[in-house]
């Protein structure tokens, strides 16, 4: 059932997690009028798509998309000012398909419409290109998340209801606690049968898509023998390996801390690789009291 994802593109080096992001800035830089698709911009990185997507938005605090647009904004905006060159030969440089679609774009950015800024003195404050590397120093660990358990697992095969979220925008943060929310509405924990670990709940994200989309599975780990379910039900087997693991005790907001600190400091800074596989969570549901007090652990499969 789970996407293992791509694998680290052929003649990539092990280096800083930062100076291989920095390597895809400066190829968006390079290549700003022309298509920039996802997996061309993250091979640069030497990251699958998605795990390139969600450190990128985790250390800049913007998604790769957004940080295009922005760049691309900036650019024509200096055309403008600098240049005669026609609205329209503009757009079409950075990759609009006509001036309509431009001027939305760059009003909804900006406030201003291209043409009024071009017949404004306005200076605007556009997006500058990032640099990792000083990002680097400035990010600090978040000394109230303990330090992960490195352990190795045996394979987990669990039942669960498979909910659809996406990484653009953090939009799985506010999805997420929705999912978990129905699964126990409806009852779904009730249907699942021969349970190997009752009041455990998992949360699986699986499914990869380059653009940002994923699936996150909400379940119980069952005996390998269990068969008969609902179709609504996904069957899927959590692979065994070596696993980094982060206890997370209090707030939501703590659990949504832990998981940004994990792509944004951690894995930057350890002396380990994201290998293939779903990231997933379990909540001790019996001590857990949503939102207030949460009992759970992040696993994050590591190399």
């Amino acid at each position: 059932m789970y996407n293992k994802g791509k694998k680290t593109p052929k003649g990539c080096v092990k280096v800083d997690y930062y100076e291989r992001i920095q390597s895809a800035v400066h190829f968006m830089e390079e290549n700003l009028k022309k298509e920039l698709p996802i997996t061309d911009i993250a091979s640069k990185a030497c990251f699958s798509p998605f795990h390139f997507q969600r450190l990128f938005q985790a250390i800049s605090g913007f998604s790769v998309r957004e940080y295009i647009r922005r760049r691309r904004l900036t650019e024509a905006a200096n055309l403008l000012k600098k240049t005669n060159r026609t609205i329209l030969d503009i757009a079409i440089d950075y990759q609009y398909g006509s001036q309509e679609a431009f001027s939305r774009a760059f009003a909804h950015c900006f406030g201003i419409t291209p043409a009024k800024y071009r017949r404004s003195t306005i200076q605007l404050d556009g997006q500058s290109i990032i640099n990792f590397l000083d990002l680097k120093t400035s990010l600090n660990g978040d000394e109230s998340i303990p330090k992960p358990a490195i352990m190795h697992l045996d394979s987990i095969p669990v039942i669960g209801y498979e909910y659809h979220t996406d990484l653009n925008d953090e939009q799985y943060f506010e999805d997420i606690p929705g999912f978990y929310h129905d699964f126990g509405a409806n009852e779904y924990f009730l249907k699942i049968p021969d349970k190997a670990a009752p009041d455990m709940s998992y949360g699986i994200s699986c499914n990869f898509r380059d653009e940002g989309a994923f699936s996150f599975i909400v379940g119980e780990a069952v005996l390998s023998s269990a068969q008969n379910t609902e179709d609504r039900f996904v069957h899927i087997e959590i692979p065994g390996g070596k696993y980094a693991v982060f206890d997370v005790s209090g707030p939501t907001e703590q659990v949504q801390n832990t998981r940004r600190y994990i792509y944004r400091t951690w894995l930057a800074n350890a002396n380990y690789e994201r290998r293939e596989g779903p990231d997933f969570e379990v909540t001790d549901v019996r001590r857990s009291a949503y939102p207030h007090d949460m009992k759970m652990k992040i696993y994050i499969p590591i190399t």
